[in-house]
């Protein structure tokens, strides 16, 4: 059912023309490359040619604005896994905004949404936190509203995949098993 040609092709027709930007499959890390003389158009690479790291890297893109999306990788520093607690809680902070959107797409296109805390083998922290913020981002992004690169792309996915527009809260219910337990 999700097949990685259709959310490319979605994507394509979003924003090749006004963006000059493909969404590429690429064999190893995921990368953001700008046009250059070599290859004439912007790349969100994702890895592996997963799903779920299309929408991530989506994701990151739509956050990104005009200055960071002439940069590699926005101009972003990236600490690889193995992150030491203070270097976790960094990227963490980072990542709220886009795991947000990236929970939107997923919801848009009927696709499981997982947050990545993406630290195998570092220091560990409470992933049910960390989905906490990002839950309470995105349901602040429903009240004031997506950029418009995000509302085209969501309107697009859920054209396509059949799934209801526009998003609301009611589609983003999530408790923290902490407050479950405490209900109990």
């Amino acid at each position: 059912m999700h097949q990685i040609a259709d959310l490319t092709s979605i994507f394509e027709r979003t924003f090749y023309h006004s963006h000059n930007t493909r969404l590429v499959k690429g064999e190893h890390e995921p990368i953001y490359i700008p046009a250059d003389v070599k290859t004439p158009y912007h790349q969100i690479v994702f890895a592996h040619g997963f799903y779920a790291s299309a929408l991530h890297e989506i994701a990151h893109w739509l956050v990104a604005g005009d200055k960071r999306r002439l940069l590699e990788d926005y101009g972003y520093w990236y600490c690889p896994d193995g992150r030491d607690k203070a270097q976790q809680a960094e990227f963490e902070a980072v990542e709220v905004k886009p795991q947000a959107i990236e929970w939107a797409l997923s919801v848009a296109t009927g696709f499981e949404f997982n947050v990545s805390v993406d630290n195998l083998n570092g220091e560990q922290t409470c992933r049910f936190d960390f989905q906490a913020r990002v839950h309470k981002q995105l349901l602040q992004l429903l009240k004031i509203g997506f950029n418009p690169r995000t509302t085209a792309l969501l309107k697009a996915l859920s054209e396509f995949y059949n799934t209801p527009w526009p998003l609301n809260a009611g589609l983003f219910v999530w408790q923290h098993p902490q407050e479950l337990s405490n209900a109990v």
